[in-house]
Parts: structure tokens; sequence; C-alpha cells
């Protein structure tokens, strides 16, 4: 058949980079389809006050890099970009306890303690996974209050992907490919300016356009930015895609022109974000293009029960020197704390933060708030109004990115919402996932009392009782058969030939720290059952044979 592409990739984040450059090395032509548009150190906003080139709102003429997605259940932040999170993300790469493998859906499919290594292994070198090497202020004031909190031997310093340059060198100086043997671009050591999550304009950070997909685009995959993936349909009436996909694509950032293009591929990789896949699957499964869809779909959306607390003190500081996650902690077991940052005069986010409030996360909390805020205006007017103004929030506030590995998860529907009737969307429902973690809550305000500072919360969570995560995770997970997930262990879509998902809606159980590295890990395992072209008649999913049989 006439194929423009082996496989199209939708979506160029940690799983899409990943599969891409495997793809690429392994001889098969790939096309990436990417809604976010291409970035650089030329392009990156100055601040985060730059909305129009920092947020994702495209027909509000906001075309950039960051967007809010905002639930019934949850606040979900995330990337848009060449590249996907990465541009964004806090570069931090953590491997998370064995215990998660015997979590979740995916709970034995697999000895994923025995076959997980060598793929982590192999992102952490792609990756250039280090010990960060640089303690700003944040980082020291966690240590003192993990401490005083009496759990100070818990304090480590992240695994992160910034290149740091040689030891003693000044910071900023120009490398030639200190990682891939002179195959790679040249690099600069990072000058510790927190500016990793507004785009990293001093060529530090090891995002993935300096790796995975830097090396799937130089080995030929084509990149297509600012296109939005709208169906995938499988050619010649063949329901299982055993001929392949006709996709057909349009503009992601014009109004007028759509710019409408239909390709061929012989294989598909969903990649386009645990949200993204999930938005884009339900439309499919619901219009009758890949009907066989598992109904499993949406189940099970992680959070790793995550909290965005922090203190904010007084009087000029610099909390914003370093890098963007620099250490953590953990409080007990299940609970752990990162040290996060923006650079100076990123204050953007403040517009989302109020004074921190004890009490239930039910409808009374909204009083006590008032209360607290009553008081604070009573007792210190200054500090009160201080915590209404965003301005110098980045370099007066230590941010206390809060996550747990305790299971917890709500499910995602594709339905009319009662504010919006005209058409469909995603929307949650289960249970409430928790919004306030007590322990994390005194560790701060216990923080804040002893500095003289303010604990302070995210105004959804007080007013709301709706949590933010920037780690949403699941909704398309591993099981041993659709009636339980929507992919099987080799990521293969169940019902379909030729259909791989690899990104964060995979992830079927909450991991506790950051997933980007186990994102790419998995991917890694999932290209490893992709034989050479040469080798392959049909391109994946032969073993899928007797699924795709059974489901029809």
């Amino acid at each position: 058949m006439d194929y423009d592409f082996d496989y199209l990739v939708i979506g160029s984040g940690f799983g899409g980079s990943t599969a891409a450059h495997r793809l690429t090395q392994k001889g098969y032509s790939v096309g990436m389809m990417e809604m976010g548009r291409r970035w650089s150190a030329e392009t990156y906003p100055r601040s985060n006050w730059h909305f129009h080139r920092w947020l994702w709102r495209p027909l509000l003429g906001m075309k950039g890099f960051f967007n809010l997605r905002w639930f019934k259940h949850v606040l979900v932040l995330h990337g848009n970009a060449v590249g996907g999170g990465s541009i964004t993300y806090a570069n931090t790469l953590l491997v998370p306890k064995q215990e998660i493998w015997q979590q979740g859906s995916w709970a034995g499919l697999k000895d994923w303690q025995a076959v997980m290594p060598a793929h982590y292994a192999s992102a952490q070198s792609m990756l250039g996974v280090t010990e960060n090497r640089i303690l700003g202020p944040a980082d020291h004031l966690l240590k003192d209050a993990a401490g005083d909190w009496g759990c100070g031997e818990s304090f480590y310093k992240t695994q992160v992907g910034v290149f740091f340059g040689d030891d003693g060198a000044a910071p900023g100086k120009a490398y030639p490919d200190p990682y891939f043997g002179g195959d790679g671009p040249e690099r600069n050591s990072c000058i510790a300016c927190g500016g990793c999550m507004v785009g990293c304009r001093h060529n530090a950070k090891n995002s993935l356009d300096k790796n995975y997909l830097y090396f799937a685009e130089k080995q030929g995959a084509k990149v297509f930015a600012e296109t939005k993936v709208i169906d995938v349909v499988p050619l010649n009436a063949k329901s299982d895609g055993e001929d392949g996909y006709e996709i057909t694509t349009v503009s992601s950032t014009s109004l007028l022109r759509r710019n409408k293009r239909r390709w061929r591929a012989k294989a598909v990789v969903f990649a386009a974000s645990s949200l993204g896949t999930q938005d884009l699957l339900f439309k499919l499964r619901d219009k009758g293009s890949l009907p066989n869809i598992s109904a499993e779909l949406g189940r099970r959306v992680r959070t790793n029960a995550e909290s965005l607390i922090g203190v904010r003190l007084p009087g000029e500081q610099n909390m914003d020197e370093g890098i963007a996650i620099g250490s953590g902690i953990y409080l007990d077991d299940k609970t752990h704390i990162e040290a996060t940052r923006y650079p100076r005069g990123s204050d953007a986010m403040g517009l989302l933060v109020t004074a921190m409030t004890r009490g239930k996360p039910n409808w009374r909390r909204v009083f006590v708030w008032l209360y607290t805020m009553l008081k604070l205006f009573v007792k210190s007017p200054k500090q009160a109004v201080t915590s209404l103004i965003p301005f110098g929030l980045a370099r007066q506030t230590v941010i206390f990115l809060c996550m747990q590995t305790l299971d917890g998860h709500i499910d995602m529907q594709y339905r009319r919402a009662w504010y919006w009737p005209w058409r469909k969307r995603m929307v949650s429902v289960g249970e409430p996932i928790p919004a306030h973690i007590p322990e994390a809550s005194e560790f701060a305000l216990s923080t804040a009392r002893r500095l003289g500072g303010m604990a302070g919360s995210l105004i959804t969570e007080v007013l709301f009782n709706i949590p933010a995560t920037a780690h949403c995770m699941g909704g398309a997970g591993m099981a041993k058969s659709s009636d339980e997930g929507v992919i099987d262990s080799q990521n293969r879509v169940f019902g379909y030939r030729n259909m791989l998902v690899c990104d964060g809606s995979m992830l079927s159980s909450n991991l506790g720290v950051n997933p980007s590295l186990t994102i790419t890990a998995l991917t890694e395992h999932a290209m490893s059952f992709i034989p050479v072209k040469s080798q392959s008649v049909n391109v994946a999913n032969v073993a899928n044979v007797a699924t795709v049989a059974a489901v029809g």
C-alpha cells in the first residue's frame, strides 16, 4: 500500500519522542503530529506574565506551552509543545519505589522488578540524569525544616536532567556534546536561574529536543507542529487495523485556515499525554472510528495524591535561585515533598494562591478561610495584603510539591456536561480526591511559624475542594484483558493491531514521584518488542491476534 509513514506518533512528549527515536533507529519512517508549537531559547517567554507565550489557549491568541484544564475533581497542569511536557517540567527524574508495581491493574502482568531496571537505565542515560549539584536557599530551607520535623535524615538531592558542566567551572560555560560522543547538540552549564519551568533559555536543561526528539529528527522523523489529530480510521474497512490507518489532521492554532489533511500509516502510537490520549480515544470511539476501544477507557485516573502548598517569607529573599526542583524529603513512607521554584519575576501562579486554611475539605472550609483571612488582616495587615499580591512571589516563596503513594483515583467520561450541553466533552466522575493533606499542611504551617512567613495553598483547594496536579496519570491503563484495561503489558491497544499507547495514560498506579522517567522507561520497554524493519512483516501487534478476535 501507499503509506506516508510506517508509524504515525500523536504527541512528542516523553512517550512520543522515545518511541520516535527507537522506531527510526530500527529503520521505520515516522511522522509526529504535535498540537503545540516549537520553541527555542530565543522564543521562550522572559516570565510567565507573558501569557501569550506561556499559556496555551489558541482560541484566545495565547499559543504558549503551559496549559491548565479544570475538571470537577482536579485542576490539571500540563505541557503543550514540540517536546511535550519536557519544555515546562521541573527536570526531576526519579525511580519510584518498587511497591508501585504490586498495585493497580498492571500488578502481576510481568515481573516488573526484574524487567524495568534495564529500561530505567536506558532512559536515565538518554536523559542525562545526574544528582543535583546546586542547592539553593529553598533547598536549605527544606533541609532545616525537615530536621525540625524529625525527618531530616530523609533529605536528598534530586536526580535531574540538567547539565552542570565540570566541577568548579563557571556557570554558563559552553561545551561540545557531553552525552552522545559528539553526535548530540552543544550544551551550556546551568546558571541556577530557577527558570526551568518557564523554558530554559540557557541550554542547560535536558529537554527532549536535546536527546530523544533530537535523534528522532536526525534519523528522519518528520515533526508537524501546531497540528491536531481529529480522526483515526482503519484502512480498507479492516476493523482491527490490519492494513493500517488513515489519520486526519487540522491546524491547532489557526481559526480560519484549518489545513485539513489525511495521512496513511501502517501503525499509530498515541502519545498525547494522559488527558490528550483519553480525550482523543473517547472521541474516536464515540464517533465510530475506533469502536473496539475498551470500555475501561477513562477508568482509574490518578494524580499522585498531590497537593501544591508553600511558605512565603517576608522581605527580600532569593528562593528563586537554583534549579526548579533541587531536593526532597519524606515526611513518612507515603508522603513525599519536593522544594520547587519559579524564576524571579515569574509570579503569575500567585494569582491562584491564598492563605492556608485548616479544616475538613467540605463547604464549611470556605468559612474557615474567611475567618483565617480576617484574623490575618487584624493580626498582621501587611502580611495579609502581601498574600493577595502575586508580585514578588517567586523570590519570596518556597513551593512544597507534596505527593503520596496512597492509591486513589477518579474516572473520566465522555458526555454532555450540564453547563455545556451543546457538545460532548471529557468530565470527571467519582469520589472527590483529597484536596488537603494534613501532614503536609502542618509541615508548611510549622515552617512558616518558625521563619515568620505565611503558609499558602491554592484557591481551588480551599474554595472548591479541588486539588491541583502536574502529574495526571492513567485512564488507558495496562491490564491482562480489555475487561480490565485498555492496553496490554507491551502497550498494545486491545482490539486493534498496529496501535500502541505510550504516555502517562498507561500508568496504572500512583507512583508517588514525578512520572516522566517512568513514562520514558515503559516506552523503552514497549519499543523493545518491535523488531527492526527488515525483520518485520507486520509492524506490530502480530501477537495480539487472539485478543483482536476475542474483542471482535
